[in-house]
């Protein structure tokens, strides 16, 4: 049955299918080539491949829809829609919908953080109905996420089941194409909570955890995305460690070094590490602030963001972050500057800069590298950066648009 499944792809490989046919064909075997994968998100090199990952406490306008049907990869995080349609997972289904009526393409992922109890899912009114589903501190006090959020006991089976139940029950709808997977390095970090729970619960929720994410995967079945915040430095591996779970990392604290390392050497490190992941095919969404404000949260693990009211200014901070990302970019890798995640207070969050226009095409190969200086070049565009000095230049050339 094998042989004669891989024959046929040989033979319309032969026939000159599209690039799209093929990679259709292809995504559906594995390499034991029986078990359907997810699809990615299109991806193109003719542009700055981009990412969106957003939140609205109200509806989206039309215009605000249209514009965010123009990402390949679209996460509504937290807290979308629940004040006109009741719950967070009536208004994400909301904005996922309007959004695929435009672009069906786009693919959307659904937002669940694995440690942080957040409100507004219609889901929560199941977590009553478990005991012992939250962590306690020695006083008996569940408010131990920034002492003011509850938190999962990820060694509960009841608290899994919920969990994943929420997913699975989200991911059946066609308009979702995956989840958004938050908040695993406070579930993976050994001294998160380690206090206030003690050191032998927080290895057990550790291995909750890891239970979780496989019984996820086996809720929602393999086409259905997985991406997660999970690649980051301050890991032994920089979280490739546990990558095997999911299709593909986001990656935000990119800048904030932490556990002695200097600012080069804990970049350096990223940098290996999305290069890696980008390089075995794992989907990439890279995501940074125009400013990196000092790091306030406990264990330097949160990601501060900058508020930068003018577009130059804004424009000023693009340039590192992105040579950067495309030092490190291979297929399926996507792009995202922000101020932060709401869209509640402006329309800054709908930036949109000169360079996105700008033809990118194919790297003539991976990037360079010398001590801490980073080359790179692209059909029409040749980077480098040096992360000692915390500078970059990205030189474009000036070319008649077109496809790569």
């Amino acid at each position: 049955m094998i042989s004669g499944l891989i024959a046929i792809i040989g033979l319309l490989a032969s026939c000159a299918l599209d690039s799209s046919a093929q990679e259709a064909i292809e995504t559906s075997l594995t390499s034991k080539g029986t078990t359907p994968r997810p699809t990615s998100p299109e991806f193109t090199w003719d542009r700055i491949p981009l990412y969106m990952h957003i939140r609205k406490a109200r509806s989206y306008t039309d215009e605000e829809i249209a514009f965010l049907a123009k990402f390949p990869l679209v996460t509504f995080e937290k807290a979308n829609g629940h004040q006109d349609h009741g719950s967070v997972e009536a208004g994400t289904l909301a904005a996922a919908r309007a959004v695929k009526k435009i672009n069906p393409k786009v693919k959307i992922l659904y937002y669940r953080n694995v440690m942080v109890h957040y409100g507004g899912y219609a889901a929560n009114k199941g977590l009553e109905e478990i005991p012992g589903a939250l962590l306690k501190d020695e006083k008996g006090s569940t408010k131990l996420v920034r002492n003011r959020v509850e938190a999962y006991d990820l060694s509960n089976s009841d608290l899994r089941t919920w969990w994943v139940d929420t997913c699975s029950s989200m991911t059946a709808a066609p308009a979702i194409d995956g989840i958004f997977l938050d908040g695993n390095v406070k579930a993976l970090e050994p001294g998160y909570l380690a206090r206030q729970i003690g050191a032998a619960k927080k290895k057990q929720t550790m291995d909750g955890y890891h239970v979780m994410m496989k019984q996820t995967r086996e809720a929602i079945g393999p086409n259905e995305l997985m991406i997660a915040n999970i690649l980051r430095a301050r890991f032994e591996n920089a979280g490739l460690e546990y990558l095997d779970y999911f299709d593909g990392s986001y990656l935000e604290g990119f800048f904030h070094n932490v556990g002695g390392a200097s600012y080069e050497e804990y970049v350096a490190k990223g940098i290996d590490a999305m290069q890696k992941a980008a390089r075995q095919g794992k989907i990439i969404a890279f995501s940074t602030g125009f400013a990196s404000p000092r790091n306030t949260s406990v264990m330097g693990i949160d990601e501060g963001h900058a508020t930068v009211r003018a577009h130059a200014q804004a424009r000023a901070g693009l340039t590192y972050p992105l040579a950067i990302f495309l030092v490190c970019a291979e297929k399926h890798s996507y792009f995202r500057i922000h101020e932060g995640y709401s869209a509640n207070e402006n329309d800054r969050w709908m930036r949109w800069f000169p360079e996105y226009d700008r033809p990118l095409g194919p790297p003539s190969g991976p990037a360079t590298k010398d001590g801490f200086r980073y080359s790179r070049t692209f059909r029409h565009a040749t980077v480098q950066l040096d992360i000692q000095k915390r500078t970059a230049s990205i030189q474009w050339q000036d070319t008649a648009t077109g496809s790569e």
